[in-house]
């Protein structure tokens, strides 16, 4: 039952880390990490991501703005925007080493400890990316509700709330550490994959027809 449980183990691992990671790049690039409602018009909601801000109109749509400049952003927003790219970067690597080291994969079969290895590699990227997708994201929250209960901020001024993309993020990040912990369970394990059996098993017979033929006269 373990050489069962490892195969599907790996495959729910990579599903959830690719589940993760495609979280993790639509969080970098969604204009909603902070909504702003302004009581004057209730037709208009203000948005802000980590590249630029929006306005949604009820009528007109949705108009966005680029970020002129990276050092006139607040600290969280720059500090976020780095390590979303870096998150993005460390799962994408994560996916591709992890995905040579499954054992469906065909390749390398003969060698188990350099694919253990790739999946152990694996799940500790992933593992980073997670952190480094929760850490800015809630960072980013943190000081929205800082900034919410600013008692010296006039109560006339609109205050910044959650964005959907945070949620996103805090989900992003919970898939890639689960899957980064399935994967690295399953390369700690001591399962031998049934294709190596059969290798053994084959050398061990060749090795016994040889000495079979060495003995005879």
């Amino acid at each position: 039952m373990a050489l069962v449980y490892r195969p599907m183990m790996q495959l729910s691992g990579i599903l959830f880390s690719l589940l993760g990671w495609i979280l993790s790049c639509l969080t970098t690039y969604l204009p909603q990490w902070k909504n702003l409602n302004l009581e004057l018009n209730e037709l208009e909601i203000w948005t802000m991501g980590l590249w630029q801000a929006c306005v949604v109109q009820e009528e007109g749509g949705m108009q966005c703005k680029d970020f002129d400049s990276f050092l006139a952003l607040p600290p969280e927003l720059r500090i976020s925007r780095v390590l979303m790219v870096f998150s993005n970067g460390s799962g994408l690597l994560g996916l591709l080493l992890s995905g040579f080291g499954l054992d469906c994969l065909k390749i390398g079969e003969r060698q188990q400890e350099q694919k253990r290895r790739l999946l152990l590699f694996g799940g500790m990227l992933f593992w980073i990316s997670g952190i480094t997708v929760i850490v800015p994201v809630s960072w980013v929250a943190h000081s929205t509700v800082q900034e919410f209960w600013d008692e010296n901020i006039p109560d006339i001024v609109p205050r910044w709330d959650f964005g959907e993309a945070l949620f996103v993020g805090w989900l992003a990040g919970f898939c890639l550490i689960l899957g980064g912990s399935l994967l690295s369970c399953t390369s700690c394990s001591t399962d031998v994959h049934p294709s190596s059996i059969r290798y053994v098993v084959a050398e061990q017979q060749d090795q016994c027809q040889h000495l079979e033929t060495e003995s005879r006269p």
